[in-house]
């Protein structure tokens, strides 16, 4: 059966959640402006698994309203009953560029005690290269929650700002290998300034690591 714009309208607006999460993801085969117009049915779905598809789905299609889109994404942010949909909200409006959205991340971020949340939000802000995300990212890389200190170091190389080189020195003595790969993927946009930190972990005991160094270098 082929999956025209009638088609999915129906499923999108069916009483049955498993026909209406079906619809939302059938949304990618449909042209552009149509699914955008469609999509907001599945955002405003009572459901919180099509709500977050919807939201999610929106970072490909916004180009078609970017005011509009801009809308929905704040209103989920600010909004959502569910975590998860506030993090794609946060995550949609990274893929969009939308700097104009900074306050509105920064406000949710300082006010959030959830890690998702405040995960999604320092990884949009390092996607965004919004530069007065910098003291927020410092902030950040001391959460005790790995996966966000994570995502700070990986923002923090995303602005390209070489303060950031004396913030992640000393991470790269960290006791996880999988976090000084993280932060030799943030120095590689650092510039040659952050050369001898990359030198110093092109000798790292971790194979993987070591070998991520000396590529970055490589290519600097």
């Amino acid at each position: 059966m082929s999956v025209t714009s009638e088609s999915v309208r129906q499923l999108l607006n069916s009483a049955d959640f498993g026909d209406r999460l079906r619809g939302t993801n059938q949304l990618r085969q449909l042209e552009p402006a149509i699914a955008f117009e469609l999509v907001q049915i599945a955002i405003a779905d009572s459901n919180p698994r099509v709500r977050y598809s919807g939201v999610s789905i929106i970072g490909s299609l916004g180009e078609q309203d970017r005011a509009k889109s801009l809308e929905i994404l704040r209103d989920r942010l600010f909004h959502d009953s569910e975590l998860d949909v506030q993090a794609a909200a946060a995550d949609s409006m990274a893929a969009l560029h939308f700097t104009e959205a900074f306050e509105d991340l920064l406000e949710v971020y300082q006010k959030s005690t959830e890690w998702l949340v405040q995960f999604s939000i320092i990884a949009a802000l390092g996607e965004l290269g919004e530069p007065r995300a910098f003291e927020v990212l410092v902030e950040a890389i001391a959460d005790p929650n790995e996966l966000v200190c994570n995502a700070a170091i990986g923002s923090l190389g995303e602005l390209g700002d070489p303060r950031a080189i004396a913030i992640l020195a000393p991470y790269a003595s960290n006791p996880d290998w999988q976090l000084r790969y993280r932060v030799v993927q943030a120095l590689k946009h650092l510039g040659t300034e952050a050369h001898t930190l990359l030198q110093d972990l092109a000798k790292d005991p971790v194979e993987a690591v070591a070998q991520e160094a000396r590529a970055s270098l490589a290519t600097a």
